[in-house]
């Protein structure tokens, strides 16, 4: 088969396509992966053909803008605008069906159709997307759940197609519901913003609007089949598989710790798009460090500044991989992102979980908590050094957070591995090429 992966700029979402692609290419199959120009250096470090599609995203330039505003602001004794505020307006991390009322979802979809998501795949991709994948003929698609490119491009050029999701399905979650809802609605006032942005999309590539162009034709899962959402769509669960990126090894990570090593990462993903973290890291640090424990913190370069001296057994490095520190570790500390989290189950890590404000990292920390496999502070805004101390000292002195973290590796390694993965995708992508493409 060929195969064509796409997402957007963001280095966290190539990684998560990683190891299915190297699956698919190992089996034989040819695999491209499309992303804007600047993502582009993420794939080749993975050893993968890259496609560049549209124009860079550049989020520094974003980021960047939003230090100079606030630059500006304190300077001229104003309010410093808050770089949160707009995540406000598309948050779908909601999933008690009883708060999942029709105001609610349009207004989120509404919010996403018009900014986020034409913002992350503007037409400039998707038109260069479309115009690879009609050259191309690429049998499947798989796309993040993130890029609608990548089903725009699919159906617009007769090719099978899936979502990748990289955390809990919110988007199918959401969908669910709000189709539910709009079927209760008389016809004239049933709106739904992401079928009208879509429809558009698809009908400058002579196609019209489906319900796939939103969730795909089947979803690849790598959550938890116990933490997943109950979207009722096809699904194909997979094991996840840590991928950080090349990197060379230094020797303390293979040493024995003499004490408990509690790992803490507050991840990229929220600095590389607000440029700014929910908390401070150094706060974190110092309380984690008061315990009797070996801390190691991935800290980069544009955090380190407000640091200040640190405890002797705190270790700052600007990197290291989370699959092979974790191994060591006795906890983690982070901030609920994807990567980190599904390293940690892995690994059967217990965590503590601050959650951001990103997507379903508030979701994600309830699950674990629920499962008994860690805690989460559910406000981290109002977060004491006191507070988080004990959470990490519970962790660390119960024993069933540790119990239940490896029961969740052990259902983890259940799951089918990438590799395994292959030959479903293979009938599936038959079942759903058209007959003239050489579909069943």
């Amino acid at each position: 088969m060929r195969v064509l992966f796409t997402t957007f700029a963001a280095r966290t979402h190539v990684h998560s396509q990683v190891p299915l692609a190297w699956a698919l290419r190992t089996a034989g199959h040819d695999v491209r992966v499309a992303t804007q120009p600047d993502a582009v250096e993420h794939v080749l470090r993975a050893g993968l053909h890259a496609v560049p599609v549209g124009a860079p995203l550049n989020q520094d330039a974003f980021v960047r803008e939003l230090d100079e505003r606030r630059s500006e602001a304190l300077e001229a004794g104003r309010e410093v605008p808050e770089a949160l505020d707009h995540l406000e307006l598309t948050d779908i991390s909601e999933v008690r069906p009883e708060r999942l009322t029709y105001e609610l979802m349009h207004s989120r979809q509404l919010a996403l159709a018009t900014g986020a998501f034409p913002t992350q795949c503007d037409p400039e991709m998707i038109d260069d997307l479309v115009r690879y994948a009609r050259w191309w003929r690429p049998d499947l698609v798989v796309w993040d759940t993130m890029t609608f490119a990548g089903p725009v491009a699919a159906m617009a050029s007769g090719a099978a197609h899936a979502r990748l999701l990289f955390g809990l399905d919110l988007i199918g979650l959401l969908r669910h519901h709000y189709n539910r809802a709009l079927q209760r609605r008389i016809p004239a006032l049933r709106d739904d913003p992401m079928a009208e942005w879509l429809g558009w999309t698809l009908q400058e590539y002579g196609c019209g609007f489906a319900e796939e162009a939103v969730v795909g034709q089947w979803t690849i899962d790598p959550v938890l089949s116990t933490l997943a959402l109950p979207t009722g769509l096809p699904r194909v669960p997979m094991r996840y598989v840590p991928y950080n990126g090349p990197a060379v090894l230094p020797d303390w990570v293979l040493e024995r710790p003499r004490r408990p090593r509690v790992c803490v990462t507050l991840g990229l993903s929220l600095l590389e798009t607000l440029g700014r973290d929910r908390v401070s890291v150094a706060e974190v640090l110092e309380a984690v460090a008061s315990l009797d424990v070996e801390v190691v913190a991935t800290v980069g370069a544009a955090r380190r500044g407000g640091l200040g001296t640190l405890p002797a057994r705190v270790r700052v490095v600007d990197f290291v991989p989370l699959d092979a520190l974790l191994p060591s570790c006795a906890a983690v500390v982070h901030h609920g992102g994807a990567g980190t989290f599904q390293s940690a189950l892995a690994h059967g890590v217990p965590q503590v979980i601050l959650p951001d404000v990103l997507w379903d990292s508030a979701r994600r920390a309830e699950g674990l908590e629920r499962a008994g496999a860690g805690f989460r502070v559910a406000d981290p805004a109002r977060l004491t050094a006191v507070g988080l101390r004990d959470l990490v000292g519970r962790v660390l002195d119960d024993p069933a957070p540790a119990r239940h973290a490896r029961r969740l590796r052990r259902e983890a390694g259940t799951a089918p591995a990438p590799a395994d993965v292959v030959p479903v995708l293979e009938q599936l992508t038959s079942q759903h090429l058209p007959a003239a493409r050489g579909g069943t």
